[in-house]
C-alpha cells in the first residue's frame, strides 16, 4: 500500500482556520503545493469544508482541510460557522491564519479558545509578511509572545517550508502509536481470522478492520490464518493446530464462541478497534445498557461510513432485531451515517456505533465524549453483540484490567 493508498482514518487531519480573506485558501495552496482550495478577493469564497488526503512532506500521508471564515455573516453564514466547528472534532492538528496587517482579531481568539478547549495542537500562520515592515514584525511578535506565531507570505511563497517543518514537529507529539493487535502477541504466534463472506463483503476485497489487522499480526513477526465461519470448525479438528488468539468478525460471534475451545482467547475485529480508537473502556459498560431498556426508549445506532445498505445489513437490519430478541420492548431506532452525528444526545437511552474504522482517533473520542457528557451509555457492534449473547467477558479476557472492571460493574447490578 503506498501513502497515496492510506486510509483517511489513518492519516493525521491538518485543518486551516480563521477568518474571511485571512488568506487561509492562498495559504493551503502554497503549502500543498497544488491548486487545492478555490482562491479569489471575494469574502466568503469557501462555503463548505475542503477535504484533500495527500502525501505532505516532510510528515507523510495526511488529509488538508480547508474551511470557511468564522466571522461569516448571515443564516448562511452561521451554518458555514456550524460545520467550521464541526471540522474540529476530527482535526489532529490546527493551523490559524491570521492576517499579518491587522492582527489577532476576535473571531481569531475565540478560534484559539477553541483550539485549547478540544486539546487540539495548533500553530498560528501570521500571513501578509510580505507587507509588513521588520518592526512591525518585530512587536507583532512580542504582543503575542505567548502564542505559537509563525509569520508567512502566502502571495510570496515565504516562510511556508520553515511552516511545514513546524506542523511536521507538532505531528510528531500528535502520531497515534497504538497497535491493533500487535502488542497482544509473542514474535511466532498464529492468529486465527474468522471472516465471513457474505453479501455485504466488499467483492474481491477484505474491508478495512481486516486488512489492518492482518498487517499488524505480520508486523509483530506472527503468522495470520483465515476461515470462514462454515469452515472454522474443521479447521479446529486438525492436529497441532494452537492459536495464540482468535479474531471474529462480530455478526458470528455466537456461533464462533461455540467452535473455538474456552482455554483459546476469543475477540472480535470490532473490540479491537475500539480499544485502538480510544473508546474500549467506554464501550464495555455501555454495552449493560442494553438490559435495562424498556418500551418508548430510544435508541441511536449510528456508523462512520455511507456504504450501501444491503439486505442484512448489521447496522439497519441485524442489530435492531438483537435489539428485540434481546429486550422485548418496543424501541424507537434512529440511523445515522457518515459525519451526521447530532450534537444533543439527550433524547437517546443508549448509543450503538461501529467500530469507527473510517473515523480517525480525534472523531471518535469527540462522539464518546458527547455521550459520556451527557450521560448516555456508549457502546459499539462488537462490545454490544458479545453482551447480548453472553460472551463479553471472554471477548475482553486478553484485557485484564477490563474483565476486572466489568466484574464490579457486575457484581453491583447484582446488588
Amino acid at each position: 500500500m503506498s501513502m497515496n493508498d492510506t486510509p483517511s482514518s489513518e492519516r493525521l487531519h491538518i485543518g486551516f482556520f480563521g477568518r474571511r480573506n485571512a488568506g487561509k485558501s492562498s495559504l493551503v495552496n502554497a503549502v500543498t503545493g497544488q491548486e487545492t482550495a478555490l482562491v479569489s478577493a471575494v469574502k466568503g469564497t469557501t462555503t463548505d469544508p475542503v477535504s484533500k488526503s495527500m502525501e505532505l512532506l516532510p510528515l507523510g500521508p495526511v488529509v488538508i482541510i480547508d474551511t470557511p471564515g468564522f466571522d461569516d455573516e448571515g443564516s448562511l453564514g452561521k451554518q458555514r460557522v456550524r460545520r467550521t466547528r464541526q471540522v474540529l472534532n476530527r482535526t489532529d492538528l490546527a493551523v490559524l491564519v491570521a492576517d499579518g496587517v491587522e492582527g489577532l482579531t476576535d473571531s481569531d481568539r475565540e478560534l484559539i479558545g477553541l483550539f485549547q478547549e478540544k486539546e487540539i495542537p495548533f500553530i498560528i500562520a501570521m500571513n501578509k509578511e510580505d507587507l509588513l515592515t521588520k518592526k512591525e514584525e518585530q512587536e507583532l511578535a512580542e504582543k503575542e509572545k505567548d502564542l505559537p506565531i509563525h509569520f508567512v507570505s502566502a502571495l510570496q511563497k515565504t516562510g511556508i517550508q520553515e511552516l511545514k517543518e513546524k506542523i511536521g514537529q507538532m505531528s510528531a507529539k500528535s502520531t497515534h502509536t497504538e497497535r491493533l493487535v500487535g502488542d497482544l502477541l509473542q514474535a511466532g504466534d498464529l492468529v486465527l481470522l474468522v471472516i465471513p463472506i457474505d453479501k455485504a463483503a466488499p467483492k474481491g476485497r477484505l474491508i478495512l478492520p481486516q486488512q489492518q489487522t492482518i498487517r499488524d499480526i505480520l508486523d509483530a513477526g506472527c503468522s495470520a490464518v483465515c476461515v470462514r465461519e462454515s469452515e472454522l470448525a474443521d479447521l479446529m479438528d486438525r492436529p497441532g493446530l494452537n492459536p495464540a488468539l482468535v479474531i471474529t468478525d462480530s455478526q458470528v460471534f455466537g456461533k464462533v464462541s461455540k467452535i473455538v475451545p474456552e482455554d483459546i482467547p476469543l475477540t472480535s475485529f470490532s473490540i479491537l478497534m475500539a480499544r485502538y480508537k480510544g473508546f474500549l473502556q467506554t464501550a464495555v459498560p455501555g454495552a449493560a445498557a442494553v438490559s435495562r431498556l424498556k418500551d418508548g426508549d430510544r435508541v441511536l445506532v449510528s456508523e462512520g461510513c455511507t456504504h450501501h445498505r444491503q439486505c442484512g445489513d448489521i447496522g439497519t437490519v441485524k442489530i435492531p432485531a438483537w435489539l428485540k430478541k434481546c429486550t422485548g420492548a418496543k424501541l424507537q431506532l434512529e440511523f445515522t451515517s457518515g459525519k451526521g452525528f447530532p450534537d444533543d444526545l439527550s433524547p437517546y437511552k443508549m448509543i450503538i456505533h461501529c467500530g469507527g474504522c473510517m473515523l480517525n482517533g480525534r472523531e471518535m473520542q469527540y462522539r464518546m465524549k458527547c455521550a459520556m457528557d451527557q450521560g448516555i451509555p456508549f457502546t459499539n457492534y462488537g462490545t454490544f453483540i458479545a453482551y447480548i449473547h453472553g460472551i463479553l467477558r471472554r471477548s475482553i479476557g486478553i484485557f485484564p484490567d477490563l474483565v476486572k472492571e466489568l466484574d464490579s460493574l457486575t457484581a453491583e447490578e447484582a446488588m
